[in-house]
């Protein structure tokens, strides 16, 4: 079993014993099972899956860094993480056409603000997407 725990700004976001861990990383999804080597890589804004008897427990995360050290304990320092259950789906979509409008008017955008909208939308879609497959699920 995997001591799992996701943090984010907010405060602890999930923490328990799982069997694994599927993650969203910058190289790719990976799966992180006990007796892991050690790992660090950084999390985007996509779905995780953290299975927990063997029942899949998901949930939309953007940003941050993942760490499985040595003795099995795998933690999440992740800009906002979101369980699929609470994750308001009229309100992302809201949150997504907002960023997008404010996108299209780029001309008006410094770089930074430019970035920022696109991770705003990018989280976003990925809490619609997360939400919209565990509403399918149940």
């Amino acid at each position: 079993m995997l001591d799992f725990k996701i943090v984010t700004p907010e405060g602890i976001t999930y923490e328990n014993k799982v069997e694994k861990v599927t993650v969203p990383t910058t190289s790719g999804e990976i799966t992180i099972l006990p007796k892991h080597i050690p790992l660090v890589s950084v999390l985007k804004a996509g779905e995780l899956v953290a299975f927990k008897d063997n029942n899949p427990i998901a949930m939309s995360v953007a940003g941050g860094i993942i760490e499985m050290k040595p003795d099995d304990k795998l933690f999440i320092m992740a800009d906002t993480a979101e369980r699929a259950e609470h994750i308001d789906l009229e309100r992302a979509e809201q949150a997504r056409a907002r960023a997008e409008e404010l996108l299209k008017q780029k001309d008006n955008l410094a770089d930074v603000d430019f970035a920022r909208l696109q991770a705003v939308i990018e989280r976003e879609i990925a809490r619609i997407n997360v939400a919209k497959k565990y509403r399918k699920l149940k």
